[in-house]
């Protein structure tokens, strides 16, 4: 075998958290286009393309570029998901490709799980990550998901 500079990091990690709304509510949130592309894809960036086709072999594109200020300003973002598996007010399972400017830097298997529970609803997030050349990678991708957590929980106050 031979040596390269090329590094590969596998990652797991699981977010649980409650949401005072009913499973229906917070399923909805993933489901409607509308209201996922206000949570997850609005943000410090400029959105060039954001298409969801919410199925089970449907696909969602989110693609945008960084503002001036940014640490990596002008560069752009891309992710690439397939949805694998839907169980209506269940689960979601999917796996997505990120790349930064056009290099995959991300592969990944994600699932939620939208349980009952007296207070409205448990939300279980699995990442399953493999990091590409990129060692801060599941150190901010977890980060990352916990503002969205927190973007969710304004987007069911509405």
């Amino acid at each position: 075998m031979t040596s390269t500079s090329s590094s590969i990091i596998h990652d797991t990690f699981v977010i649980e958290r409650n949401f005072p709304k009913p499973v229906a509510s917070v399923y909805a949130a993933f489901a409607d286009p509308v209201r996922k592309r206000r949570w997850y894809a609005e943000g410090d960036h400029k959105i060039e393309q954001f298409e969801m086709d919410f199925r089970i072999g449907g696909s969602e594109t989110l693609r945008y570029r960084f503002h001036e200020g940014h640490p990596i300003a002008g560069s752009q973002i891309e992710n690439e998901t397939f949805y694998q598996d839907i169980l209506p007010e269940k689960r979601i399972v999917m796996t997505t490709r990120m790349s930064l400017n056009a290099k995959p830097v991300e592969v990944v298997l994600t699932s939620f799980e939208f349980l009952p529970a007296e207070a409205g609803t448990d939300l279980i997030l699995t990442h399953q990550g493999t990091f590409i050349d990129w060692p801060s990678g599941p150190g901010m991708i977890e980060e990352g998901w916990r503002a969205l957590f927190e973007k969710i929980a304004k987007e069911l106050m509405n």
